[in-house]
């Protein structure tokens, strides 16, 4: 899910995720308008302009469906696994930035720390409607590779620090905005690719995800333990690196905003008009949809409890079970079941009409809370464990069709910019969460509390969500009734299978956003 891009509805049939204005698109063929008898020696010359334009790739290219694809596709997938898998696993490093500077600064270390992490993920999704813009403009390669880079750079300085301040900029910032600029482009460039095996690759680089949250809890936990915390940094750039040189893999079929505005300012000395119509890179009219704007309130409102198990499970763990040396194993339970829960969810969801989709989101609230709540309940690390694997099952649905419900609320069209701006949302209360649980085990001596109150508003917003096939179904009550509304209303039926299978491509590219 990406603001950016209109895929694999648009991405593979479009040229740039730019959003249209509305109303039918002009023909290539269509006369000009003020054209008369007077206008005869022009005529010629926008006849010139048309053959041109369609001579300079206007149309996208077909997606080659291989070669040079998979390539790409093993890129996009060390990329999504590179950037969320470090991410997910910040609870090993929460507990080696603790050791490393708690001795200096031990008041209130946990909700310092906590910021470092939170920071990070939430600055992320923060940066998803900015970066699209900047892919649209300049590509997919140029951006995936200045991020890279700028993550690569923001890592190196943070495993030079002497205390735990500077990585709220190093790490919390600079790190997560190039992650941000690398990991977006990845899923653009696969619409440009693939078209009919997009689901298999997609399927593919979600599993990039899935795999390094399972192994690098492990890598990282004997890094911190045999050379410390600044030398496992310097690790984790050699991931950068990879991804840096990955970038250049993202070959592009498609010309970006900033090329044809070039190759359009050399076409416009054959024309004595040039037609240049408004661009326009973010839909806010989508917020006029009452029930979008419910949906993208209702989820920011349920993760303000989201990413603290990411981030204090480990620390927990650590004050609870003292003698217990595979804690990593946590992670691997939650990145393992939530892989499952994406395709098995993802199938679900196929099955289901319409807006009631949303019902399997609201469960998945319920159980991501119930759970959180049950950490601090857990006397044995084996009960533990089997909280962690129902949480990740119920975090892949979660994931998985947060995509079909966009295409539902808004339509294809939008779809990419309504889960862009849903994605901006939820970096407040990722961000916002997990340094209230520090300050409170600070203040409380225990992640008791924390974890209890963590699991408060998943509750909250599955309610909020339940209003909304209400309001949907409302909405089209009131069409209905009014003049013209059953023509509309069949017109909306006759989307809906177009919708439903448009649904099922476009989710898939969504299930990696975490």
């Amino acid at each position: 899910m990406v603001p950016s891009q209109e895929e694999p509805v648009a991405a593979a049939t479009q040229g740039t995720s730019e959003a249209q204005p509305p109303g039918p698109a002009p023909s290539e063929d269509a006369p000009l308008p003020d054209q008369g008898p007077s206008d005869g020696p022009d005529v010629s010359s926008e006849k010139v302009e048309v053959e041109l334009t369609r001579s300079t790739g206007d149309e996208p290219p077909v997606p080659p469906e291989g070669g040079w694809g998979w390539l790409v596709m093993l890129a996009a997938m060390w990329c999504n696994g590179s950037v969320f898998g470090i991410q997910n696993a910040y609870g090993v490093l929460f507990v080696s930035m603790q050791d490393t500077f708690g001795g200096k600064d031990s008041d209130n270390m946990a909700f310092k720390t906590a910021w470092v992490g939170s920071l990070s993920m939430g600055m992320i999704f923060f940066c998803c409607p900015i970066v699209s813009v900047f892919t649209d403009m300049f590509g997919c390669r140029k951006t995936a590779v200045v991020g890279a880079a700028v993550g690569f750079i923001g890592l190196m300085s943070s495993s030079f620090v002497s205390s735990i301040e500077p990585l709220y900029l190093t790490y919390g910032i600079i790190f997560a905005c190039g992650c941000s600029f690398a990991y977006q482009p990845s899923l653009v460039i696969l619409g440009h690719y693939f078209k009919k095996r997009l689901g298999l690759v997609n399927g593919i680089v979600t599993a990039g995800s899935s795999v390094f949250t399972i192994l690098l809890p492990l890598l990282l936990g004997n890094l911190t333990n045999s050379v410390g915390l600044f030398y496992t940094l310097r690790v984790l750039c050699i991931f950068m690196f990879v991804l840096f040189l990955a970038g250049f893999t993202y070959r592009p079929l498609v010309p970006s905003t900033k090329e044809k505005e070039s190759e359009g300012s050399r076409l416009s000395f054959f024309s004595r008009r040039k037609f240049s119509p408004p661009k326009k890179f973010f839909n806010f009219a989508i917020f006029k949809v009452t029930a979008y704007a419910v949906w993208a309130a209702g989820i920011p409102l349920a993760l303000f409890g989201y990413f603290v198990p990411y981030v204090h499970l480990m620390n927990h763990v650590k004050e609870r079970f003292q003698d217990e040396k595979n804690k990593e194993v946590l992670f691997m339970c939650i990145g393992i079941t939530s892989g499952v829960g994406r395709l098995l969810f993802g199938r679900i969801a196929d099955y289901v009409p319409g807006l009631k989709k949303v019902y399997l989101q609201v469960l998945s609230f319920l159980f991501i809370g119930l759970m959180s709540m049950m950490i601090p309940l857990c006397s044995a690390f084996g009960a533990l464990i089997a909280v962690c694997l129902v949480m990740g099952l119920f975090d892949g649905c979660f994931i998985s069709i947060m995509a079909p419900i966009a295409f539902e609320l808004v339509g294809p069209q939008d779809a990419s910019q309504a889960i862009g701006f849903l994605l901006g949302f939820m970096s407040i209360p990722m961000t916002v969460g997990p340094p209230v649980a520090g300050l409170l085990h600070d203040k409380l001596g225990s992640y008791n509390v924390a974890f209890y109150l963590a699991g408060i508003p998943p509750f909250v917003g599955g309610i909020v969500l339940c209003l909304i096939p209400w309001i949907h179904s409302k909405k089209q009550r009131e069409m209905s009734r009014s003049p013209g509304g059953e023509k509309m209303e069949k017109m909306l039926e006759n989307q809906n299978s177009l919708l439903s299978s448009s649904s099922r491509i476009f989710k898939k590219q969504s299930d990696s956003i975490i």
